[in-house]
C-alpha cells in the first residue's frame, strides 16, 4: 500500500491510498485463505468441560455470584469510607418515610414498607453488581401489588365500607390487613423465583424488548395512577379503590365527587408539605454543588408532622388518618402461601419484568459513567435472591429507585457500603424507634409520595423530542401511556410490548431500498438519489436493502428490486411473447395473401402464355418479375420490426448487483427468491451478482443448498467494487467478441 501524503499546511492531512489487488470473488478469496482449524467437539466432550471444576473457575463462580468478595477486600477506606457513611446516612432518611408511603400504594401496613427497606437492602449489597443504585421500594412496583391485592382481598371480601364523616373506622380491616400482606408475600416470592430463573439461565437480554420509550411511558403512566391513588389521602375523602381499565378516570370522579367531605386539616397539611417538598428539591438541585449533602427535607417532613399530630391529637380533634400501630421489632419468618401462585402468576411475570428493566437501566447508566461493569444476568440474581428470601419476612417486591439512586451517587457514594448503612439506619427505627412515628398523618405520607412523581411527570417532556426525532419511537411512548392509563399497569404493559414488537415486525417490512452509484475516482458506493456526484455505470444497476432476507420481506425484496432497477423480468416476458403471438398471426395472414397472389400469377401467366403464343416476346421474365415483386411486397408486409424490437435487448440494463452488506442472515424462503431473481433475470439477458456477503450469509447459503449447477460461487463478490470491475470486463469483452464477429462477417461478404 502507498500513502501519498496531501497539503502540509493543512492541520488534518487528507491522505489518499492506492491498492494493487486482484478482482476477488468470495470463492477466490477464500481458496486464498488457509482457515483455522478447529476440531469438532462431540456433546458429550462438551457437558464434560462443563462440568469440570477447577479452583480457577470455581473462584470465578464464586465471585460472579457473590460480587462483594471482589471488591470488599481492596476497598480503599481512606479514600471511601467517609464518601459512603454521607450516602448512607443521606440514603437512609429517604428511606424511611418512603418505605412507609410507598406501603400504603402496597395495600399493605406501613411496617412492611419499612420490612422492604431493610432486608432487600442489606442483601442487595452482598449479590448486586452496582455500586451507585438503591435498592427499596419503588412508586411503580409498589403500585402495581396493590392493584392484585385489591383484586385477590377487595375490601367488599371483608364488609369493609366507608363510614360516614362523624365514623372513620373500619370493619375486619385487620383480617383485609393480613390477607393482603398474604398475597403481597406470595406475588413477591412468585417474582423472586422468575428472576433467579431467569437469572441462571442467562436471560439478562429479556430487557432489550423493553425499549427505553416504552419504559418511560409506563412509568409517566404509573405516576398518574399513582398520584391519582394519593388524591384521597391528601384531603382526607374516603373512596374506595379501584382497579378495572379506567381505574383513573373512576378515582378521579369519586375523589371528586365526595370533595365536599373533605378534612381540612389533612388538606392544610398535604399542602404545606407538598410546598416544603419541592422548595428542597428545588434548592437541592439547583445548588448540589455547594452542598456537601442535599437537605433532607423528607424526614424533616416526617417528625416535624408526626409532632405535630401528637401535639395536637390531630387524630381525635380533626379527625386526621394517621399511619397507626407500628409493632417494634420483627415478625417471625414464615413461608408465603403458594396456594395464591396460580393467581398471580402473570402479575408476577409484569412485576419480575418491569423490576429488572428499572435497576438495569440505572446501574448501566452509573456504571457507564464511574467505569465499570454491570451484569444483567448478575443483577437478575440478586433481585431474585432480595425478594424470594425477603418475601418470608412479610416483605414486598422491590426494584431500584431513580431518587434514591441520584442521592446516593450524588452524595459520595462509592460502593454498596452506603446501602448497607441506609438499611441498619432502618433497622434502627424497625427496633427501637418506630412507634414514635405512628401519629404520623397519612396526608403527609401522599405528599411525599407525589412529590417523587416529579421526576416521572417531567417525562412528557419526551413527547415534542422524540415528534423531532423517531416518531416511531413516540408512537410506543405514546401507546404505551394510554395502555398502561386506561387499561391498568399489567394489560398496559403487555399491549406496550405487544406493539414494541409489532413496531419491529414493522421495519423489518419497510427498509430502505436503494440504487448505489459510484463516487468518482474511489471504491466508494452511496444512495444516488441523495447525492449529485454519485454516478452510476452504463448497463449495470446496484441494489441495497438495509434488511435481512427471510420469509418476511421476500415478495417486498423482489418487489423493490424491480421498481428501483425499472426491470422487470415478467413484465418484459409477457410483452415478449405477446409480440410473438402477433407476429406468427401476420405471418400467417402474410401467407394467406401469397398464396393468393401467386394463384392470381399463374392465371396471369396462362394468360399471357395464350396470348404470347401468337407472339415471339420470352415469358420467363414476366413470371420472374411477378415473382419478385409478390416477394418485395411481403417483406415490407411483415411485422419484423416490432419483432425484432421485442427479440432483442429492449433493456439498457446487463448486469445487476445485490449489495448484501447489510444482509444478516438468510432463511430458506430467502433462498429460494434469490434463486428466482436469478434464473427471471437470466431469461432476459440480465447477469446477478452478490456482494459484501458476511461469512455466516455464505454458510447459510450453503446450508441451505443455494449453490448447485446453475447458481455458482463465482457470483458472489468480496465487495461491489470487485463485482463492478468483473462486469466493466465482462462487458468490454463482449462487445470485443461482437466486433470481431461483425469484422468477419464482412470479410466473408466481401470474398463472396
Amino acid at each position: 500500500m502507498e500513502l501519498i501524503s496531501g497539503e502540509d499546511d493543512c492541520l488534518c492531512q487528507r491522505q489518499t491510498y492506492c491498492v494493487e489487488r486482484p478482482v476477488y470473488t468470495q470463492e477466490y478469496l477464500e481458496d486464498q485463505l488457509n482457515l483455522r482449524k478447529d476440531e469438532p467437539k462431540s456433546l458429550i466432550h462438551k457437558i464434560k468441560q462443563s462440568c469440570r471444576c477447577t479452583s480457577k473457575k470455581a473462584k470465578s463462580q464464586l465471585y460472579s455470584f457473590l460480587p462483594i468478595l471482589k471488591w470488599l477486600p481492596r476497598y480503599p477506606v481512606k479514600e471511601y469510607l467517609v464518601g459512603d457513611l454521607v450516602s448512607g446516612l443521606s440514603t437512609g432518611v429517604m428511606q424511611l418515610p418512603q418505605g412507609l408511603a410507598y406501603a400504603l400504594l402496597a395495600g399493605v401496613p406501613p411496617v412492611y414498607g419499612l420490612y422492604s427497606s431493610f432486608y432487600p437492602v442489606f442483601l442487595y449489597t452482598f449479590f448486586g453488581s452496582s455500586r451507585h443504585i438503591s435498592i427499596g421500594t419503588f412508586a411503580v412496583i409498589s403500585l402495581m401489588i396493590g392493584g392484585v391485592a385489591l383484586r385477590i382481598a377487595p375490601d367488599e371480601m371483608f364488609d369493609i365500607m366507608p363510614t360516614n364523616a362523624t365514623n372513620n373506622t373500619f370493619n375486619n380491616t385487620e383480617a383485609r390487613d393480613a390477607m393482603r400482606v398474604k398475597v403481597a408475600a406470595a406475588l413477591t416470592l412468585l417474582s423472586g423465583i422468575i428472576q433467579l430463573c431467569l437469572g441462571i439461565l442467562r436471560f439478562g437480554f429479556v430487557a432489550i424488548y423493553l425499549t427505553e420509550p416504552l419504559v418511560r411511558g409506563f412509568t409517566t403512566a404509573a405516576a398518574v395512577h399513582v398520584f391519582t391513588s394519593q388524591l384521597k389521602y391528601l384531603l382526607g375523602v374516603k373512596t374506595k379503590r379501584y382497579k378495572e381499565p379506567l381505574a383513573v378516570i373512576y378515582s378521579f370522579t369519586a375523589v371528586l365527587s365526595n370533595i365536599t367531605t373533605a378534612n381540612v386539616a389533612s388538606l392544610i397539611l398535604g399542602i404545606c408539605c407538598i410546598i416544603l417538598l419541592l422548595g428542597a428539591k428545588e434548592i437541592n438541585d439547583r445548588f448540589k454543588k455547594k452542598l456537601p449533602v442535599p437537605i433532607p427535607m423528607e424526614i424533616i417532613v416526617v417528625i416535624v408532622s408526626t409532632g405535630i399530630s401528637a401535639g395536637l391529637n390531630l387524630e381525635e380533634s380533626q379527625k386526621v388518618d394517621i399511619v397507626g400501630k407500628i409493632p417494634t421489632g420483627f415478625s417471625p419468618p414464615g413461608l408465603p402461601d403458594i396456594s395464591l401462585f396460580k393467581e398471580v402468576f402473570v402479575d408476577a411475570v409484569a412485576i419480575a419484568i418491569v423490576g429488572f428493566s428499572m435497576t438495569i437501566s440505572m446501574a448501566k447508566i452509573f456504571a457507564l459513567k464511574h467505569g465499570y461493569e454491570v451484569s444483567g444476568n448478575q443483577e437478575l440474581i440478586a433481585l431474585g435472591v432480595c425478594n424470594s428470601v425477603g418475601s418470608f419476612f412479610q416483605t414486598f417486591s422491590v426494584t431500584c429507585s431513580m431518587s434514591r439512586s441520584l442521592v446516593q451517587e450524588s452524595t459520595g457514594g462509592n460502593t454498596q457500603i452506603a446501602g448497607l448503612l441506609s438499611s441498619l439506619m432502618v433497622l434502627l427505627v424497625i427496633v427501637v424507634i418506630g412507634y414514635l412515628f405512628q401519629p404520623l398523618p397519612q396526608t403527609v405520607l401522599a405528599a411525599i409520595v407525589m412529590v417523587n412523581l416529579k421526576g416521572m411527570f417531567k417525562q412528557f417532556a419526551d413527547i415534542p423530542n422524540l415528534w423531532r426525532t423517531s416518531r416511531l419511537e413516540l408512537s410506543i411512548w405514546v401507546v404505551s401511556f394510554l395502555a398502561s392509563v386506561s387499561l391498568g399497569l399489567d394489560y398496559g404493559l403487555l399491549v406496550a410490548v405487544t406493539f414494541a414488537i409489532l413496531t419491529v415486525i414493522y421495519r423489518t417490512q419497510s427498509p430502505q431500498y436503494r440504487i448505489l452509484g459510484q463516487i468518482p475516482n474511489t471504491d466508494i458506493y452511496c444512495d444516488v438519489e441523495q447525492y449529485e456526484e454519485v454516478k452510476e455505470f452504463t448497463g449495470i444497476k446496484i441494489f441495497q436493502a438495509n434488511t435481512s432476507l427471510y420469509f418476511a420481506n421476500s415478495e417486498l425484496y423482489v418487489s423493490a428490486l424491480r421498481k428501483k432497477t425499472g426491470v422487470d423480468p415478467a413484465a418484459i416476458l409477457i410483452a415478449k411473447r405477446k409480440a410473438q403471438k402477433r407476429h406468427a398471426r401476420e405471418m400467417k395472414k402474410a401467407n394467406k395473401t401469397e398464396k393468393r397472389a401467386v394463384l392470381k400469377l399463374t392465371n396471369d401467366v396462362e394468360m399471357a402464355v395464350k396470348h404470347e403464343l401468337m407472339s415471339d416476346d420470352p415469358i420467363i421474365d414476366i413470371a420472374a418479375n411477378g415473382r419478385n415483386g409478390i416477394s418485395e411486397r411481403n417483406m415490407h408486409e411483415m411485422p419484423s420490426d416490432e419483432l425484432e424490437y421485442f427479440m432483442t435487448p429492449v433493456i439498457g440494463v446487463h448486469y445487476i448487483i445485490l449489495d448484501f452488506t447489510p444482509v444478516n442472515f438468510i432463511d430458506s424462503v430467502g433462498v429460494k427468491t434469490l434463486k428466482s431473481i436469478i434464473k427471471d433475470y437470466k431469461e432476459i439477458g440480465v447477469t446477478i451478482l452478490v456482494s459484501g456477503c458476511s461469512a455466516l450469509v455464505v454458510k447459510d447459503l450453503t446450508r441451505l443448498h443455494f449453490f448447485d449447477a446453475s447458481n455458482k460461487r463465482d457470483i458472489l463478490f468480496h465487495s461491489i467494487h470487485d463485482a463492478v470491475i468483473n462486469c466493466k470486463l465482462k462487458a468490454s469483452s463482449s462487445a470485443l467478441t461482437s466486433s470481431e464477429e461483425q469484422v468477419l462477417s464482412s470479410d466473408t461478404q466481401s470474398q463472396i
